[in-house]
């Protein structure tokens, strides 16, 4: 998240393939969650950090929604079933 990156900088830091990286840089720059531009040969990314922050508190929210739906329906598994022992 620290300055521009070549995509062929970031391709080395991770354990895939140069095109790998280009298909997750682009899903990224689709989300608005990184800009891409040339420089010469090179295509720069830089991280968007007002996005990742908005997209992170987001996540947050969901996580909570989702972890107190999770609750409610081991609460409604764990209650007795009405007939089940007659």
């Amino acid at each position: 998240m620290d300055g521009e990156h070549s995509v062929s900088d970031l391709a080395r830091s991770y354990p895939m393939s140069f095109a790998a990286v280009q298909k997750h840089v682009a899903v990224l720059e689709r989300a608005g969650l990184v800009v891409k531009h040339p420089r010469g040969r090179e295509q720069l990314v830089l991280t968007d950090v007002d996005a990742g922050r908005t997209a992170l508190r987001l996540l947050d929210q969901l996580e909570v929604l989702w972890r107190s739906r999770i609750d409610r329906f081991a609460e409604v598994l764990a209650e007795p079933t009405k007939g089940a022992d007659q």
